[in-house]
């Protein structure tokens, strides 16, 4: 079993009550975290290891991305500008009909991992149709995925009905569950797209195979006064009604709360993805974090799609949490440094309900890691490494990227991805896009 010793001048484990350790060294055997250790001793202790020296870099546990949709990346920039229903209505959704497949969403969702681990993403939590098509890029790539079952109570180029959706998504299942870098999801798009019908057959689903559920909620005002006029309810009071709000919700978005909903999302165990860059690019609105993390929630983070944001980087996502949420409240002591940093890691391990194995730098946990480099001139001084990741670098930074111990980036060179080759394809569909537009 190959044993490797990475040895930088910070490590920043991300373990509950960890602080910065200096001069330490990370020893990955096999897939695993073997030791932590000064310098000195990880030498000694592992005289025949392979070395990696890295110098004036902070180690982190590899970033979770908790909500995406990979493929849309080949809508980059398409519609930009417009609000949410519009961008959906008149843009996004026509253009999904006319060109997805699963080719389409293979190479879009390998653009997307790839954009991910130059990013320091090593998981993405991902909401798309041909799910097939996104577990092959996942393990072509090297990356992470929760892959979805997605549903949608309207014909698309990938299904006509929601049991067509159902029957798709299980297909994949079966064809990729013993896959172990892939997760799977339960994912009804939205209360405003779902029939209640179709909410409780995913959530037996979700229950009979033991899934996470994943689901935009509460994005916009016009969702949630349309679900009044419709339901007579809001959205969340929907849902909970139809059993779905528990510890295996992740709840995406979430920016129109009032007080007795954030009360309930506590008492419920309920996990929210919170989008802060896609949400004001749509002006969707802004999540109220400070609350929820007042009341106890889990918050998490995610890029949203391409086609929304337009960046998958999570280091302007945790920027942007910590900032937002200060400008909001007007409290510079909400969301810390470390809390931003938390949400894009453990807490995210946990909302996957995969805390035993990611979101922290511990022996025995799996070894996705992530060498940023903090030695450039932009970077400089260094006071504080933890606020240095949230304030300072960016996904720029990061120069080495290990999933379950096999290195996938090396000096910001992907190792398991011909770039030029998926370029060429990429700019070949996207050609093709353009001529029919």
């Amino acid at each position: 079993m190959k044993t490797t010793i990475l040895k930088a001048r910070w490590l920043l484990s991300m373990a509950p009550g960890s602080t910065v350790l200096n001069d330490h060294a990370l020893v990955i055997s096999g897939e695993r975290i073997a030791a932590i250790l000064p310098w000195a001793e990880a030498e000694a202790k592992y005289p025949d290891a392979e070395r990696v020296e890295l110098g004036e870099h902070v180690l982190i546990p590899g970033l979770i991305n908790g909500h995406t949709h990979s493929a849309m990346s080949l809508l980059r920039g398409v519609a930009d500008d417009v609000p949410l229903m519009d961008w959906l209505q008149n843009h996004i959704w026509p253009l999904e009909k006319k060109w997805v497949s699963d080719d389409w969403t293979y190479q879009g969702s390998m653009l997307s991992a790839c954009e991910a681990l130059r990013g320091g993403v090593t998981y993405l939590n991902d909401m798309y149709f041909f799910p097939a098509a996104m577990a092959r890029a996942a393990l072509d790539s090297g990356i992470r995925a929760g892959v979805s079952i997605n549903v949608i109570d309207f014909p698309t180029g990938y299904a006509a009905n929601a049991a067509e959706y159902i029957s798709n998504g299980l297909a994949a299942y079966e064809q990729f569950k013993g896959e172990a870098s892939l997760d799977w999801t339960s994912a009804p798009h939205a209360p405003y797209t779902v029939s209640d019908e179709t909410f409780v057959a995913l959530r037996e689903l979700s229950e009979k195979y033991e899934m996470q559920m994943h689901c935009h909620i509460h994005e916009t005002q016009f969702e949630v006064d349309s679900s009044v006029q419709q339901h007579g309810m809001r959205p969340l009071e929907r849902l909970n009604k139809l059993g779905l709000l528990n510890e295996k919700m992740m709840a995406v978005h979430m920016v129109h709360l009032n007080e007795a909903e954030i009360a309930m999302l506590a008492a419920q165990k309920v996990h929210l993805v919170h989008n802060p860059n896609s949400n004001m690019k749509l002006a969707s609105g802004v999540c109220p974090v400070t609350a929820l993390e007042a009341a106890g929630v889990n918050v998490i983070l995610g890029t949203d799609g391409a086609a929304s944001n337009n960046r998958q980087d999570m280091f302007g996502e945790i920027r942007a949490a910590a900032l937002l949420a200060k400008g909001s409240t007007c409290n510079s002591t909400t969301v810390s440094a470390r809390t931003a940093l938390e949400m894009a890691t453990i807490r995210a391990a946990k909302a996957m309900g995969r805390a035993a194995d990611l979101g922290s730098l511990e022996v025995g946990k799996l070894a996705d890691v992530v060498a940023v480099s903090l030695d450039a001139l932009e970077c400089r001084p260094v006071y504080n490494p933890e606020a240095q990741l949230v304030y300072v670098a960016g996904r720029e930074h990061v120069s080495d990227v290990w999933v379950g111990g096999r290195q996938v980036l090396k000096g910001r060179v992907l190792t398991t991805v011909d770039q030029a080759g998926l370029l060429d394809r990429v700019e070949h569909i996207v050609g093709q896009m353009k001529a029919g537009l």
